[in-house]
């Protein structure tokens, strides 16, 4: 990790550079970094993100200085440039933990994660609560995998206000309204899908529609569940999360359409933290 923004203050302009090492040589690193500071662009961020990549966030006054550097790598035969762009949550969270987060290479807002990849989770859901942006986020999983525990977490680590608007958590809740106070487009709002759908309960359904529309970061366990009785779709969602045990773990939705699925499913709240 380096910070040089207290030294170098104008160089304003975040970029993501990845670049894969052709020819892994001792003080291709130092030579890559002199580089770039000689070009007047420092580094903030630097960690290995695959195999053979680096990642770096850089800080530049002048995007030009980038674009010298991108042409200058040409002619060195150690280095190929892979990415240059603005910073996207995936970048800074591949930087930060040495790998990049597994998306589907169809449908490219969906996000997976396993039960050992929660710290990952926690961090990319947090940065995601912390953009100004009003978010619908639908997360997917077997009951006890732990989603609950990384939509808490995550508050907690953007220092987020999080409201149960329907849960399982400890005992059933189903809300019909809010408080003038808990009103709020900083909040982030907690649905669980299966137990909305479930519901006869026509005020906890009429509360959900307005918070559907109320801008502020929504978060939907079971989105799957929830469109098929609310009547909305996928393409109402701006990422879709699953989270499973191991890889190879079905995600299925038998137990949550019988009555009394919800009993004790979330009650190991927080273990394995």
């Amino acid at each position: 990790m380096m910070d040089t923004d207290d030294m170098h203050p104008e160089r304003n302009i975040e970029q993501y550079l990845e670049y894969e090492n052709v020819i892994n040589r001792p003080g291709l690193l130092g030579d890559i970094s002199s580089l770039l500071g000689n070009l007047g662009i420092s580094i903030n961020t630097i960690n290995g993100v695959e195999k053979t990549r680096r990642g770096l966030i850089v800080r530049t006054d002048n995007i030009d200085k980038l674009r010298r550097f991108v042409y200058i790598s040409q002619y060195v035969e150690d280095i190929n440039i892979i990415k240059v762009r603005k910073p996207e949550v995936r970048d800074r969270l591949a930087v930060r933990h040495g790998r990049f987060i597994k998306r589907d290479e169809e449908d490219k807002k969906i996000f997976r994660f396993t039960r050992d990849e929660i710290g990952i989770l926690v961090d990319f859901l947090g940065e995601l609560f912390m953009e100004k942006k009003h978010r619908l986020i639908g997360i997917r999983g077997m009951p006890r995998v732990g989603k609950t525990e990384s939509i808490v977490a995550a508050s907690v680590t953007a220092k987020k206000k999080w409201l149960f608007l329907s849960s399982t958590l400890i005992k059933q809740t189903q809300r019909t309204s809010l408080l003038k106070g808990e009103y709020d487009d900083s909040n982030v709002y907690i649905i669980d899908g299966a137990v909305t759908a479930n519901t006869t309960n026509r005020d906890h359904k009429n509360l959900i529609r307005e918070m559907m529309s109320y801008p502020a970061v929504k978060v939907v366990e079971h989105p799957d569940l929830f469109i098929e009785d609310m009547k909305y779709n996928m393409d109402d969602f701006d990422f879709i999360i699953e989270l499973r045990e191991h890889e190879d773990q079905k995600i299925t939705y038998e137990k949550h359409k019988k009555k009394h699925w919800f009993e004790n499913e979330d009650m190991d709240f927080f273990s394995g933290f």
